[in-house]
């Protein structure tokens, strides 16, 4: 059944995205197609209400970054710099299916 998926991670980020630099703790930096965005979310405020904000996710394919984790480092084109807070896994089982990472601003 994963053959029906097989290809659609490379296609979505050869569309929707961009080199980004991969900043990984434990290799060489190297450059991945991939799909940066700031997105809204979901969030509670301290008064426990549900509030919209706006979060930087980095979606990127499994089979590019098999390393990935947490505190690895992203810098996209104008410079900034984000880090690896939580990584979500693919809900596609193709191999270049794309893994959801929420950022953290390091650097502008």
């Amino acid at each position: 059944m994963s053959e029906l998926f097989d290809g659609v991670g490379e296609i979505l980020t050869g569309i929707f995205g961009s080199p980004v630099s991969y900043l990984p703790q434990s290799l060489e930096p190297r450059q991945v197609p991939s799909i940066f965005r700031e997105e809204q979310i979901e969030a509670e405020d301290d008064s426990g209400r549900i509030v919209l904000i706006m979060a930087p996710v980095w979606r990127v394919r499994r089979d590019l970054v098999p390393e990935l984790a947490r505190r690895d480092r992203i810098q996209i084109a104008d410079g900034r710099v984000y880090e690896i807070d939580e990584i979500w896994p693919p809900t596609s089982p193709a191999a270049d299916g794309l893994t959801r990472c929420m950022l953290r601003k390091v650097a502008a």
